[in-house]
Formats: C-alpha cells, sequence, structure tokens
C-alpha cells in the first residue's frame, strides 16, 4: 500500500492528477454544473462542500463519465477522459479503462448483493483488469485486514451494518489501484453512530497519500483533513481557500452563509 507521507508535505507537489477545466452540464433547461474548474494535486484531498442540488454528486460522476458533460475537458494524469483524439466519445470499453483509473465510493454502498465480501472486491481487479486471482486475493485479504473487516471476509453485505458496508466499498475501490478517489456523501446514508469507523478509514487514506475528492458534509473531517476546500453552490466555484482559511476568514458572503448554516 501507500507508504506514509506527513501531512505537511501532502500537496508539496504541483502535479495534478485531476485536472478539470470548464466543465457544464444540464439536464433540460436545469443548469447543475456552470463552468466548474478545479485541480487535486497528487496525495492531496479536496473535499467539496455546498448545499444541496449544488452540483457536486453530478460533478463527481462527470469526472468517470457516468454522466457525460456538455462541455468542458476532464484529465486524469495528463490523460483526457471521455474524448479521444479528434474529439470522438470513447467507445464503452474505452471508458471503462479510463474507470479503472478511478476509484469510486458511493452513497448507498452499491456492492454486489450476490458476492461475498472478499468477492466483491475481487470482481472487478480479476474481469476488468485481468490480473492474477490469487495475487488479487491476497491483496483483497490486507485491504480487509485494513479497513478492520478481515473477519467479514466470506459475509454477504445483507450481514453488514451500514458502516461495514461502506468500508468493504472503500475497500473494493483501493482493489483496483486507483490513481484517483472519489468519494460521494460517503457517510450520509448512515445512523450517526457509524460515521466515525468510515471517517477513521478515510483519514487513514489521507494520511498515507492517496489522492482524493471528496463530497462530504462531515465539517470535522474537512477542517482537519482536507489539503483544500472547494465551495460550490449552484453548479459555479464560490470559493476554494485552505481549512483554516476557509472556516475562519471566508472571502465571500456565500462561503458566510454557508458556514452559518451549516457548522455547529
Amino acid at each position: 500500500m501507500n507508504e506514509q507521507v506527513p501531512v505537511e508535505n501532502r500537496a508539496a507537489t504541483d502535479e495534478a492528477v485531476l485536472n478539470i477545466g470548464g466543465l457544464t452540464k444540464s439536464f433540460g433547461n436545469n443548469v447543475v454544473l456552470d463552468g466548474v474548474s478545479l485541480k487535486v494535486a497528487k496525495a492531496q484531498t479536496v473535499c467539496l462542500l455546498g448545499p444541496s442540488g449544488s452540483g457536486k454528486s453530478t460533478l463527481l460522476r462527470c469526472v468517470n463519465w457516468l454522466e457525460k458533460p456538455d462541455q468542458g475537458s476532464v484529465h486524469l494524469s495528463g490523460r483526457r477522459i471521455g474524448i479521444r483524439a479528434g474529439g470522438v466519445v470513447m467507445t464503452q470499453a474505452e471508458l471503462a479503462r479510463e474507470r479503472a483509473r478511478i476509484g469510486m465510493v458511493f452513497q448507498h454502498f452499491n456492492l454486489w448483493p450476490h458476492l461475498t465480501v472478499i468477492q466483491n472486491l475481487i470482481a472487478a481487479p480479476v474481469h476488468v483488469q485481468r490480473r492474477n486471482k490469487d495475487e488479487v486475493i491476497a491483496e483483497a485479504e490486507a485491504l480487509l485486514e485494513r479497513v478492520g473487516l478481515a473477519s467479514k471476509r466470506n459475509d454477504f453485505p445483507n450481514r453488514l451494518s451500514g458502516g461495514q458496508k461502506q468500508r468493504v466499498g472503500i475497500a473494493r475501490a483501493l482493489a483496483m489501484k486507483p490513481e484517483l478517489l472519489l468519494f460521494d456523501e460517503p457517510t450520509s446514508a448512515l445512523d450517526p453512530e457509524l460515521v466515525g469507523e468510515v471517517v477513521a478509514v478515510m483519514k487513514q487514506l489521507a494520511e498515507s497519500g492517496s489522492t482524493m475528492l471528496v463530497v462530504t458534509h462531515e465539517m470535522g473531517f474537512a477542517r482537519e483533513t482536507a489539503d483544500e476546500i472547494v465551495l460550490i453552490d449552484g453548479g459555479r466555484v464560490v470559493e476554494t481557500a485552505a481549512p483554516a482559511d476557509f472556516f475562519t476568514k471566508p472571502k465571500t458572503e456565500r462561503a458566510r452563509q454557508f458556514l452559518q448554516r451549516y457548522v455547529r
């Protein structure tokens, strides 16, 4: 797994793992993303904050082309996602190969209910990446140990708590050895007492140098763990700042309003 990277060095590099440029997306007459641009550097954790309906989740889905952007570009480690040279949209097979470079943790877990925990972890590395099954199983078992679920190896998802399901979801994303991790409100479907166990795993990932773009309403996590805060409202980036600045001296009136409503 990734070597431990000191927090103060996590964002030391200017290398952009993720580079989003001028992304727009509409559903009918509803403009959900309106020219969003942002970067995530290697080993950086960026938290996307904003009210419900501001476009955060749609932005994540456009990053890996689960939603096709109307305009704009997404580059992962310098390589464009979704569009081939000459402006041609990638085939589904090509998109699948590109998505394999991005791990996504969903709000509602999205585990395969008919597969055991270990089978959920190994399915994509074996069938999509065509990796050696024995090696993948060994790596998956190490990941389950890392998220504290080694004893649940052969359980089916319906035997797990919400927090356990989400930790399996994180391990499943890591099993693909992604260049970038996307988190779409990973704690919002959990009972309050289960939130901490998922946040602890995410903090560990940030501290170990994973590159992460996180949509969250967990302000404590954003304040303590993020390298950068991006506030989105109405499909636009309203403010970008380091956590210490965002939470104590926001630059915009909209950010001040957001903090008054969501931070206690």
